[in-house]
């Protein structure tokens, strides 16, 4: 069964709570994307702090954007327990933002969370599975990093199945692009899970969460 996953990519907190309460009675996770404009063009909310303030009863990933990873991670290990269950399950970071990618790997596991490398368009897959004994998950980009909004690139779905002839027990999210239109493609190309920012909040939210999961029915 394919899971919906809504992601987040807004400027503020206060966004990302308004965003939270809209998706709460919909799904069990969410993702929170991060960028404060060193390893992306663009910035976004990118603040580990706030993570103590947050109540939610959904789980979370975070697809740190973000360079200097070895010395930044425990930033988002230590701050990161929501007040009500649920919380920081998943921390997801660029192979090419870490020196020692073992390392941030081992802090993450350490802390408890789910370790998933995120490999994007211009990024090597070859290197990304050089560690599928050691992380939980891979998450495909659909899209150049950063900006929201994008549309899929063609590539994707071959580098999908790229991954699942690699590693067929390889968990594999997607994220940037997806849409009801693509969804299913992305299904069948090998993914387990599927992100998605516009085609779930542009709209009836509800709607578009039913009508993603429908698309394999």
């Amino acid at each position: 069964m394919i899971e919906i996953i809504p992601a987040v990519n807004v400027d503020s907190f206060e966004e990302i709570k308004e965003r939270i309460k809209l998706v709460e009675p919909f799904t069990q996770w969410v993702q929170f994307d991060v960028a404060d404009g060193t390893f992306t063009k663009n910035t976004i909310w990118h603040n580990a702090q706030d993570l103590s303030e947050l109540e939610t009863s959904l789980n979370i990933e975070v697809h740190l954007m973000i360079n200097n990873i070895d010395r930044r991670i425990k930033d988002w290990l230590l701050l990161n327990t929501c007040p009500v269950k649920g919380g920081v399950k998943r921390i997801i970071f660029h192979l090419s933002a870490a020196k020692d990618p073992d390392f941030v790997i081992n802090e993450i596991k350490k802390a408890g969370k789910e370790a998933g490398i995120a490999v994007g368009p211009d990024e090597s897959l070859s290197k990304a599975m050089h560690y599928r004994g050691k992380v939980d998950m891979f998450q495909i980009l659909g899209v150049c990093p950063g900006m929201p909004g994008q549309k899929i690139e063609e590539e994707t779905f071959e580098r999908i199945k790229e991954v699942r002839k690699f590693c067929p027990s390889c968990i594999i999210e997607v994220d940037g692009g997806v849409n009801k239109e693509n969804a299913k493609k992305l299904g069948e190309a090998g993914a387990d899970i599927l992100a998605a920012a516009t085609a779930i909040f542009n709209g009836n939210i509800e709607k578009n969460i039913k009508e993603l999961k429908n698309v394999f029915n």
